[in-house]
């Protein structure tokens, strides 16, 4: 039988990784956005040229 303490520490274990895999989703679709600004910026000034 597994002891409540260790049954506890389980559960933080699963909701500590479930937060980081959540940030590291939202950091990628930052990441992307910026990327995907600069570019744009970049063919404006393209256009402009």
């Amino acid at each position: 039988m597994i002891s409540n303490k260790t049954s506890n520490t389980r559960k933080t274990l699963a909701i500590a990784a479930l937060c980081a895999a959540a940030v590291s989703l939202s950091a990628c679709n930052a990441v992307r956005g910026l990327g995907q600004d600069i570019e744009s910026v970049g063919e404006a000034g393209d256009r402009a040229v």
